[in-house]
């Protein structure tokens, strides 16, 4: 009986809902839009790869100009 279970849970688990909403045209938006401000924030460590006040403050400007010019939304300080 378990192992009937388990195999009907195997075969019905990619018809579910959440399964579709990742395929949506929304989902595959904002995916390519995380990439997009993941490369961002690569190429603004690339250039200013030092942790000092001056490339922080350099990077994040970085940051923030590929963003607006991806216009891609900004991310939020993570010196809280």
């Amino acid at each position: 009986m378990i192992r009937r279970t388990a195999l009907v849970a195997l075969l019905l688990a990619p018809s579910v809902p959440s399964a579709a909403m990742a395929t949506s045209i929304n989902g595959h938006g904002m995916m390519n839009n995380w990439s997009a401000s993941d490369r961002c924030a690569a190429a603004a460590q690339r250039q200013f790869p030092d942790y000092t006040p001056e490339s922080n403050a350099k990077r994040d400007n970085a940051m923030k100009q590929c963003l607006a010019q991806g216009n891609l939304p900004p991310r939020g300080d993570l010196d809280h």
